[in-house]
């Protein structure tokens, strides 16, 4: 692994475009995705027999149809996403399968268009096995395993173990293999997620317990997942994963089932934050600065109804200063605590895990110069809201030295839109 160079304090321009002009242009705040920084991750992961796509780190179609012209697939894990991937130009079948619908229940409406589809199921629950087997006997599932240990960089990202939701006992594996035979489905591939920042000693963890899983369902078994979880680094002093270690250790082990099965085992990785997180910035303005006895503050106009992740995880993004006019300027630096507009005292986007206030030292700036929350890619617009009546902010593909609008600002009446004032008499 490898650290990072540091993170700049000040910047001009987003992938060689003025920031003030495309402030000026589309307004703040708004997300800005670097198309070539999503390009570059791809490269990255190209030792994979597929790159699968986890669209819920950011689903725009934009960008959708971006990975999927440069064969990249899909994972959906809702019927909408099952939607967004059709409308950005995914077919349902094919091989490898282009969708994915990966999850740990059916509701009514992702049941429907997964049979009507014919889209490939990764049941993560026994009651997914029985309830596609009675509408669609007969066909490949995958089985998302549960190893009975998990790894994340957050208690509420860590997605295996006993206490997480999230996919199939181990020991239940032979009840599904039973279940499965009742209704004709053939188990074809194993996927094993067990949380994000996965590092390669519990990476190893993780083969050995895909491996013991695919012995047990036998030669039926075509294709393994790596899951995603590929770590990001978020701070200069934070490691880049070691990617060839990484894939060594899944394809040994895919080499060892293929030894054992007498046929190619085809070996999938599932990023989703990897491939998206760098390429994304918030930008916002400063509209406040304000002292609170030890601490001074900067106010934008973004809030956690834009990015939540500093509010729910206690996340760190790395922030810069663009100044709104091109004047040369000493960077003198100060602590400062970084707040949103929103009427709630948690709406601080400089704050640890359990809602800790800190300070972050960044350079004197003026009210209307811009402030970005960097690296925001991923889970930044998808896990947005409309909380205080904050319409949704527009997204913005930088590519080839041109700025795309991708999802137009929110308007008031879009925000009301299908709101109705019943008659009461």
């Amino acid at each position: 692994m490898s650290t990072v160079d540091a993170f700049p304090l000040i910047r001009s321009d987003l992938a060689g475009l003025s920031i003030p002009e495309l402030a000026k242009q589309f307004g703040t705040p708004a997300y800005f995705y670097d198309s070539a920084s999503i390009l570059e991750r791809i490269a990255d992961l190209r030792a994979f027999d597929t790159i699968r796509y986890a669209q819920k780190a950011a689903s725009n179609l934009a960008i959708l149809d971006l990975v999927r012209r440069e064969g990249v697939l899909v994972d959906a894990v809702s019927a909408g996403e099952i939607q967004r991937a059709l409308a950005a130009g995914y077919t349902a079948e094919g091989h490898p399968h282009p969708i994915v619908y990966t999850a740990d229940i059916f509701d009514h409406e992702a049941l429907d268009l997964v049979v009507e589809h014919g889209i490939h199921v990764n049941c993560g629950s026994p009651t997914m096995i029985d309830q596609l087997g009675e509408r669609a006997p007969g066909r490949d599932i995958t089985l998302r395993i549960n190893p009975g240990f998990g790894h994340g960089h957050s208690q509420k990202t860590n997605t295996g173990g006993e206490h997480s939701k999230h996919g199939i006992w181990h020991e239940q594996l032979a009840d599904c293999l039973l279940r499965a035979d009742r209704h004709g489905l053939q188990v074809t591939g194993l996927h094993m997620h067990i949380g994000s920042g996965t590092d390669l000693e519990h990476l190893s963890q993780v083969c050995g317990a895909m491996e013991r899983c695919a012995m047990e369902v036998g030669r039926t078994i075509k294709t393994v997942s790596a899951g995603g979880g590929l770590p990001i680094p978020y701070t200069a002093d934070q490691s880049t994963v070691d990617l060839a270690a990484y894939y060594r250790l899944w394809h040994e082990s895919r080499q060892r089932l293929a030894a054992e099965f007498g046929h190619p085992i085809e070996l999938e990785i599932e990023p989703g934050r990897y491939l998206v997180a760098e390429s994304g910035y918030l930008l916002t303005e400063i509209r406040a600065i304000k002292k609170m006895k030890d601490h001074l503050f900067y106010l934008v106009d973004a809030g956690f109804n834009n990015l939540a992740r500093p509010i729910l995880y206690g996340s760190y993004h790395p922030m810069s200063i663009a100044y709104a006019e091109d004047i040369p300027r000493q960077m003198n630096m100060q602590e400062v605590v970084v707040g949103g507009p929103l009427c709630e005292s948690g709406d601080i986007f400089t704050q640890e895990e359990g809602g800790f206030v800190c300070k972050r030292e960044l350079p004197v700036a003026a009210v209307g110069d811009f402030l970005l929350l960097e690296r925001a890619g991923a889970y930044g617009y998808v896990m947005s809201s409309n909380y205080n009546s904050k319409p949704m902010v527009a997204e913005i593909l930088l590519h080839q030295g041109k700025a795309h609008l991708i999802r137009e600002r929110q308007s008031f009446e879009d925000l009301v839109r299908g709101e109705l004032i019943p008659d009461l008499g």
